[in-house]
Formats: C-alpha cells, sequence, structure tokens
C-alpha cells in the first residue's frame, strides 16, 4: 500500500548548503532500495518534506527523522494513502524557492514567506503541486 507523508521541522543548528547537498545526496542514495520517492524544501532553518512509498518503509524512515537531533518541533502536515505518486520522478528533489513566484506563497499562505507552522497541510501540499508545476524542483 502506497502512501504520502508531509512533515515539518526545524533544524536544531544551522545548515550549511553543503550540509543540505549532503542530506540530498544521502537521500538520493538510500530512497531507491526502500522505495521512498519526495521533496525537500529548506528555507529560514526550517524542513518541509514529502515522503511516498510503501506504508512501513514511509512510516520507518518518518520515525527516525523524528528521533533524530537535527531536527526540532517536528510536525505531521499530512498523512494519506495514495493509489499513485505524484513526486515519483525524484528519488529526492528540491524545491529551489528562488525559482519561485512570491505571488504562489501568498495564494497558499499568511506572508510571502513560507512557514508550513501558520498553513493547513492541504494548502502546504496544494503548493507543493504548484511548486513542481511551475518548474521549482531541482533533483542535481
Amino acid at each position: 500500500m502506497l502512501v504520502r507523508l508531509m512533515y515539518a521541522s526545524r533544524a536544531a543548528a544551522a545548515i550549511s548548503d553543503g550540509d543540505l547537498a549532503a542530506i540530498l545526496k544521502a537521500s538520493r542514495e538510500h530512497n531507491p532500495a526502500e522505495g521512498i520517492t519526495g521533496l525537500l524544501c529548506f528555507t529560514d532553518g526550517v524542513f518541509v518534506q514529502v515522503l511516498e512509498g510503501g506504508r512501513n518503509a514511509v512510516n520507518a524512515r518518518y520515525k527516525r527523522i523524528v528521533e533524530d537531533p537535527r531536527h526540532r518541533d517536528v510536525i505531521l502536515l499530512a498523512y494519506e494513502e495514495i493509489t499513485e505518486r505524484g513526486f515519483a520522478g525524484w528519488t529526492m528533489g528540491q524545491v529551489n524557492l528562488h525559482r519561485l513566484n512570491p505571488a504562489l506563497l501568498l495564494k497558499y499562505s499568511e506572508t510571502g514567506r513560507l512557514d508550513p507552522y501558520t498553513m493547513s497541510g492541504t494548502a502546504m501540499a496544494a503548493l507543493f503541486r504548484e511548486m513542481c508545476d511551475s518548474g521549482a524542483i531541482a533533483v542535481s
């Protein structure tokens, strides 16, 4: 059974571009074996991630994230059973907010700043879908 999980967390310490690159590299290396796909967005010290895959694999990954000391204030934004993946093309795509029209953020949030702690899971999921459509996803 396929599921989609979306969560947000705050970085417990400063994350450099190198740190983020290492996180993405590790995800892209390990996710195929676990059948996990998804997207990661990191801005202003906040992670938002969508994970898709088998229920057991996604649940186990989320448990590791919740227990990871690099994350704090972890919140579950959405969890649903799905019939097909929405982010199948990425072992772990990265949202590039610099390529995003700021009006898109205003469409779904209170301000032009991405703050998943003030957004519903439904709004965050819709924003991620539009980010995919807008070409704001990097895979390298």
